[in-house]
């Protein structure tokens, strides 16, 4: 029997605790960030994180708000969505092991990228951390040229290699 594909829909708070699962299987046990800050992030951008579900279980999720280019979250910071919005920031996408090889990943950007489009926003914004580098290339990101210093700043509080990438959204 085929199992049943996944569904994307908004987040909810409800989702918690699955969302804390799949980061825990995802990443780096010093990227992991806490309930309190992913409470506060649904709260602060909601109708901006979407998951991925099969049959009620949750594999997946992307966390995203309006920001503006250049502006770079540090690692366990709040979303501060900006009123003044040019640009989408997606700050975390994670795909459990379980539902890995899916192409899920890869709707869940392109559900975030639509919803951009929709509010007129002209550019999409990430920090690319472990080995993420080659998929976000796919997706249409590449590294710009010059970052300022605030944003150098923050994309050092990520471990390891971390990479601000953009792409436009014509």
């Amino acid at each position: 029997m085929r199992p049943t594909a996944f569904r994307l829909r908004p987040a909810q708070a409800a989702d918690l605790s699955a969302i804390l699962a799949v980061q825990h299987q995802c990443y780096l046990p010093s990227m992991n960030e806490d309930a309190t800050t992913w409470a506060g992030r649904l709260a602060a951008a909601a109708g901006f994180v979407w998951v991925g579900e099969q049959a009620g279980a949750v594999g997946a999720y992307l966390a995203t708000y309006p920001s503006r280019l250049g502006k770079v979250t540090p690692l366990g910071g709040d979303f501060a969505p900006a009123a003044n919005a040019d640009c989408l920031y997606l700050h975390d996408l994670a795909v459990a092991p379980s539902a890995a090889g899916r192409g899920l990943g890869a709707r869940l950007v392109a559900c975030a990228l639509a919803a951009a489009r929709r509010h007129g926003w002209r550019h999409a914004a990430l920090v690319c951390v472990q080995d993420a580098y080659t998929f976000w290339l796919r997706q249409g990101f590449s590294e710009p040229a010059t970052l300022a210093p605030a944003a150098q700043a923050a994309l050092a509080s990520y471990p390891g290699p971390a990479r601000y990438m953009t792409r436009p959204l014509d």
